[in-house]
């Protein structure tokens, strides 16, 4: 999820240890699951400082071990430490068990999203995303920000409020994850233009009922499409290229990098005066046309790196990440 969607879910989850007796009984107690709830809640995107490293680091490491079973433990071990030197005397137990809530909690929506994490990691390195929720989800946030503001204005107490909310969430999340799994099934008999070999990837969009396809053909082609209303559009389709160029490509640690984190890459070569230009891009990431998270190799004709970018971009600014002079 999006990083304000992981904050107020941290308030959230302090409201619910008010179901807790020990919690509720002592404000300097709740106090301390409230700060551990909101740390625990966001602890695990702090990779994010990875970006000082570069992007490839980044890129390839986000959601990475800081998702990981092993980072469950040591985020909640380091945050109820903290806590114990700030409070002094706690009950630890029930202080650590809700910090520890907060931390698995945000991994497990983050497999909802299709960014996804390794939380498997270490026992394996696969990125898991299920692609049934929307990194920022209207529902989810609103839901929480009106449960925070009845709960601070003291119009509603948060034993009964926040069980309400987080039991409606589940509901919402079993709904979501029944009708992904139903629509994505029923692709394969919607699709007129059906191949045996097709393979069908159903992604959420912000809007609730609108989905994005990704149809990836045998040949390891895709075809993108929009799905509304129970009907199918196909929007665009991708010719992965295979050329020298590709494959020198490969070894760069920018492309790596997106390779490692995505099986859905497509590369693009483009002959310039000057050499090669590869592009790979993620097409699960479909926005206004265009494919904004993308690795780009600048070469000349000896395959020798002229410039280089991984990340997020636009059309408009992809210029501005690489040589003016080359580009």
């Amino acid at each position: 999820m999006d990083t304000g969607t992981h904050l107020v879910i941290g308030f959230g989850l302090a409201g619910l240890a008010y179901i807790d007796p020990v919690v509720a009984a002592d404000p300097v107690v709740s106090t301390a699951v409230l700060i551990g709830t909101v740390a625990g809640s966001q602890a695990p995107d702090a990779d994010t400082l990875l970006r000082l490293r570069g992007n490839a680091v980044y890129v390839r490491n986000h959601r990475g071990l800081s998702h990981s079973l092993p980072a469950l433990v040591l985020w909640t071990l380091l945050i109820a430490g903290l806590l114990r030197l700030s409070f002094g005397e706690l009950p630890m137990l029930h202080v650590t068990a809700w910090v520890f809530g907060a931390v698995a909690f945000h991994v497990f929506t983050d497999l909802f999203n299709t960014y996804g994490t390794q939380a498997l990691r270490p026992l394996s390195e696969r990125w898991v995303s299920w692609n049934i929720i929307h990194i920022f989800d209207p529902f989810i946030f609103l839901s929480h920000v009106l449960a925070i503001f009845l709960w601070s204005l003291k119009l509603a107490r948060p034993e009964v409020l926040f069980p309400l909310l987080y039991a409606a969430l589940a509901l919402y999340y079993i709904w979501r994850s029944w009708l992904h799994y139903h629509l994505e099934k029923n692709l394969y008999q919607k699709d007129i233009g059906y191949e045996p070999g097709d393979r069908y990837t159903l992604i959420p969009t912000i809007h609730p009922y609108q989905w994005q396809i990704v149809k990836r053909k045998e040949n390891g082609w895709f075809e993108l499409g929009e799905y509304r209303g129970g009907t199918i559009k196909w929007v665009d389709r991708t010719t992965c290229h295979a050329h020298p160029a590709v494959d020198e490509s490969k070894h760069h640690p920018n492309v790596k990098a997106l390779v490692y984190f995505s099986s859905y890459a497509c590369a693009e070569v483009k002959e310039k005066p000057w050499g090669y230009e590869v592009i790979w891009a993620d097409v699960r990431y479909r926005h206004r046309k265009n494919y904004p998270f993308v690795a780009v190799l600048l070469m000349d004709h000896e395959y020798n790196t002229l410039d280089s970018y991984v990340g997020w971009v636009s059309e408009t600014n992809l210029g501005k990440k690489l040589r003016a002079g080359v580009y």
